[in-house]
């Protein structure tokens, strides 16, 4: 098998009723799309045997989270490239063409993401992934065509097949041998965050990482988790820690860690001032567990500088997207590349 697309369910029978159509649709020769379902207790499997008999299922017995639940099921998987697609993607025909054909001429590119647009405003971005992820010196992730909160219109101001830091977890084509040699998501992550500490270990062991705008999918988003919810705020604070703790050379580590002491405190005040009381809690509680699991993470860490090419990825920019952002005003990825 050249390609295997594996959607993860937990509860989603209605997006898979909405969404897989396109996606089986798509699907051409040497390509299988599966369902991972992650223990789902709605009728998800029932409506898959019932309504897409010709979509493989892989009946996991729990929910094991996004990173794990992916572990779990591509262990049953034998296909060149895996896509990881969430359950709430629109794809177009021929979506997979311009990814393969690259993957295919580039042997040195290990992953790459489509064009992420949003499915309720097709003419923009995508929060996600957008058009390929980078992150800061602090470990603040950003996109071409969104940061932070900042979403740009699609006027193809990306269309550039560019190298990236991080391909969007929502649509990650990745290579079987790749995935392996990394041993895929780090399951400890549960949600948030994995894809880009996937890729980081990649990207620092030499491999390259892009983003092919040819290919679009058009994605729907906080389908699990709504922005604004504590747990999806412990969840980013916490990981985005770990995912620092992880990859950062150790010249960095220290430095970056003392920055961001101070400005995740920053942040819970923030949530507080704003009457976000259980988000400003998750911030506080994000910081506890870091502390309480990081030992168990050093010997990952140990592996990744042992394995690394070199200290330097030019896909993570040297200065602060908060600076750049909040104080110099350049709300948009373009901004960031000017003087």
């Amino acid at each position: 098998m050249k390609t295997a697309i594996v959607i993860l369910n937990w509860n989603g029978a209605e997006m898979l009723r909405r969404f897989l159509p396109s996606v089986c649709e798509a699907c051409e020769a040497d390509c299988e799309v599966l369902v991972a379902d992650n223990g789902s207790t709605d009728h998800s499997l029932t409506m898959l045997r019932e309504e897409f008999p010709s979509v493989r299922q892989i009946a996991l017995p729990r929910n094991y989270g996004f990173a794990e639940g992916y572990n779990q099921a591509l262990k049953d998987v034998e296909a060149e490239y895996y896509v990881l697609l969430n359950s709430d993607v629109r794809v177009e025909i021929g979506w997979l063409r311009p990814l393969i054909k690259y993957m295919d001429e580039h042997p040195e590119c290990a992953a790459c993401q489509p064009k992420l647009l949003s499915e309720s405003a097709p003419t923009c971005f995508e929060y996600a992934g957008a058009c390929g992820g980078f992150i800061d010196r602090l470990g603040y992730p950003l996109c071409r065509g969104r940061m932070f909160t900042t979403v740009e219109k699609d006027e193809g101001q990306y269309d550039i097949i560019a190298p990236i830091l991080w391909a969007s977890g929502a649509a990650l084509f990745i290579r079987k041998s790749d995935w392996e040699t990394v041993g895929g998501l780090d399951g400890r992550f549960f949600a948030h965050m994995e894809e880009i500490d996937l890729c980081w270990r990649l990207r620092a062991r030499g491999r390259q990482i892009v983003c092919i705008p040819q290919s679009r999918v058009f994605h729907v988003g906080g389908g699990t988790l709504a922005q604004g919810n504590p747990r999806k705020t412990f969840l980013n604070f916490r990981n985005n820690l770990l995912l620092l703790y992880k990859n950062l050379p150790q010249s960095e580590l220290k430095p970056v860690m003392r920055w961001r002491f101070w400005l995740d405190y920053l942040a819970a005040l923030k949530f507080l001032v704003g009457g976000n009381m259980g988000e400003a809690k998750a911030v506080w509680r994000a910081r506890r567990e870091f502390h309480r699991i990081k030992n168990s993470f050093k010997p990952q860490r140990e592996e990744n500088l042992r394995k690394a090419t070199g200290d330097t990825i030019p896909e993570i920019f040297p200065y602060s997207l908060l600076i750049a952002y909040y104080l110099r005003g350049r709300k948009t990825f373009s901004q960031l590349q000017k003087p």
